[in-house]
């Protein structure tokens, strides 16, 4: 017999639809699954077991069964405040910090009838792209408990991969959503800029922060989006997008339609300031996704970034904003400034000394950035990198003590996603497979996962899932959660 948990979000949902299964019984059932695994993974840092269970138990009467998520459960990442929960922004300067309100975002999913079991993991104020805090235990992703599940919303991942819950909402500056997806061997997709009006990234400096879902299949993504969406006070303009890329989402995704041109990009805006290696494992990845693409039919080219003059300042200008962004974290003192870790703190420290006018020439060098690059994607439908540069990275491989050094990390394993932060554009993340480093084959055997990055025009969001469906039911990869 199929475990609840084994089933898609989808499946959950269409049963609770129909009355053969309750709100309480599929709550209770991640519940029991969180007690036994979430110690192995550091996915939850809280578990509010018995609200959800409250919350189960009033939605009929709170909640029309007409809601795009009702019944289904989800965990708010650290970085989004719900009220009475305990929320640290993966920070030990906010370890006692209980919210009197909800950000829009969880107030946003409670609407659409999804019940929150808790909070995931995220590393400090969102920062870097693996989730290693000091105010909680790593997130680790389940395939290889030694290695961590990226970030910034590595908890929400490995929740979702262990089976924790059947999706989850994360958030996306720089690829905190596809990069921990990835690792993590799920879906993960980055909406354009403006699609989600609970974070549309249009608040955020340069655009660069927005919310999307993390899924173990592409349909169950497109479910969550279109909930995520289904607030949308204001229609959607693309600059790019026809009408065949509006939702809803889910249609495109179960349909799973269209012969598209893909571009293949392996260059990196990052190249020319830091030493980039593609590992074995990241290439089989790409090529085993090439190979389907040429097999059912799309047209597929290589792709650059153009002359380098168009590239070679973005790494100087990227910095200096996402250091302008820590500038206003508040921490003030010198008790307050020493709680941070030594990344942050060099963050803050670098943003606070940041000339307005370098700040300001950055954010220009970066709008043009994004209509070249825009430009240059013009010619396909969709772009496909590598999802990462190497395998998952092991606990503790980031250096802790020397920013620039950790900063440098950061890039080379993960140099195609901030890229796509920067120009607005829709990218999903799928895994093509597992991959063991002795041999750095893909297989089916245990091992760490390996994907691709799917990167979309203005709006493209249905395109992406379209494309991406197809790949999934080509590689025919289990979409069971990894712990039992």
């Amino acid at each position: 017999m199929t475990a609840l948990h084994e089933l898609t979000a989808l499946d959950q949902w269409h049963l609770m639809r129909s009355g053969e299964l309750t709100p309480g019984e599929l709550v209770a059932h991640y519940l029991e699954r969180i007690d036994r695994l979430n110690a192995q993974l550091g996915a939850l840092t809280v578990v509010a077991a018995d609200r959800a269970r409250e919350a189960a138990e009033k939605l009929p009467d709170t909640v029309s069964t007409a809601a795009p998520l009702w019944g289904l459960p989800v965990a708010d990442k650290e970085l989004t405040a719900r009220v009475g929960q305990r929320t640290t922004y993966g920070s030990r300067l906010f370890a006692d910090n209980v919210p009197i309100e909800s950000d829009e975002l969880a107030r946003h999913l409670d609407a659409a009838g999804a019940i929150s079991l808790g909070a995931s993991a995220a590393p400090e104020f969102g920062l870097p792209s693996y989730t290693e805090s000091r105010v909680a235990p790593p997130a680790r992703t389940p395939y290889a408990l030694d290695r961590g599940a990226g970030g910034s919303s590595g908890g929400a991942a490995a929740a979702v991969a262990g089976g924790l819950v059947p999706f989850a909402p994360g958030s996306d500056g720089g690829g905190s959503i596809r990069i921990p997806a990835a690792a993590c061997g799920i879906v993960g997709l980055k909406p354009s800029r403006g699609r989600v009006p609970a974070s549309s990234g249009l608040a955020s400096l340069a655009g660069l922060v927005v919310a999307g879902p993390l899924a173990r299949t592409v349909a169950d993504a497109a479910l969550l989006l279109d909930a995520l969406v289904s607030a949308t006070p204001w229609p959607f303009a693309t600059r790019a997008a026809g009408p065949e890329d509006a939702g809803p989402f889910l249609a495109h995704a179960v349909r799973g339609e269209g012969r598209f041109q893909v571009g293949v990009l392996t260059d990196s805006p990052w190249q020319l300031d830091y030493e980039l290696t593609i590992a074995p494992e990241a290439q089989h990845a790409l090529d085993r996704a090439i190979g389907h693409l040429d097999a059912m039919g799309h047209g597929v080219d290589a792709i650059d970034l153009g002359p380098s003059d168009d590239w070679a300042g973005y790494p100087e200008a990227f910095r200096a904003v996402w250091m302008a962004s820590a500038a206003s974290i508040p921490a003030e003192t010198d008790a307050e400034l020493a709680l941070l870790e030594p990344l942050t703190a060099w963050l803050v420290a670098r943003g606070r000394e940041l000339p307005a006018r370098r700040l300001a020439a950055a954010l220009v060098w970066l709008s043009g950035f994004e209509r070249r690059l825009i430009e240059r994607f013009s010619s396909v439908d969709v772009v496909i990198t590598p999802a990462l540069a190497l395998t998952p990275r092991p606990i503790g491989w980031y250096d802790a003590e020397d920013a620039e050094h950790n900063f440098a990390q950061q890039v080379q394993y993960t140099p195609w996603t901030s890229m796509i932060n920067v120009a607005g554009l829709p990218a999903i993340t799928i895994p093509m497979g597992v991959s063991r480093e002795s041999d750095g084959e893909l297989s089916d055997r245990p091992g760490m996962p390996m994907g691709v990055q799917l990167i979309g025009r203005p709006g493209g969001e249905a395109t992406l899932l379209a494309l991406a469906a197809q790949l999934e039911r080509r590689a025919r990869l289990p979409h069971t959660p990894v712990l039992e």
